[in-house]
């Protein structure tokens, strides 16, 4: 096993156990961890962050004299139109 190591004491925290983590292990306070048991042996992980998503469709409205946006339409590109028309030429002299 590697890593950092270190002796601490076992302590009764409301109606659960607890265990104190040493500053220099670099915890977070508010850091989910998981614990698990595995053969006799206590293990502690960072859970990974899971990335939060934001949802907006509560305050549609909530925001007076902010309009929707519409169809928004927009200039086609030369290449584009270029594109277009020689598709068009294609098409009609076959």
């Amino acid at each position: 096993m590697t890593g950092k190591s270190t002796t601490t004491k076992i302590f009764k925290s409301g109606n659960s156990a607890a265990v104190r983590l040493p500053a220099s292990f670099g915890a977070v306070p508010g850091t989910v961890v998981e614990v698990r048991e595995v053969q006799g042996q206590w293990i502690v992980e960072a859970v990974p962050e899971t990335p939060r998503k934001i949802d907006l469709t509560g305050i549609y409205g909530s925001c007076p004299g902010i309009e929707p946006i519409g169809n928004r339409t927009f200039e086609e590109r030369p290449s584009e139109r270029a594109e277009r028309e020689r598709v068009e030429l294609l098409a009609r002299n076959g």
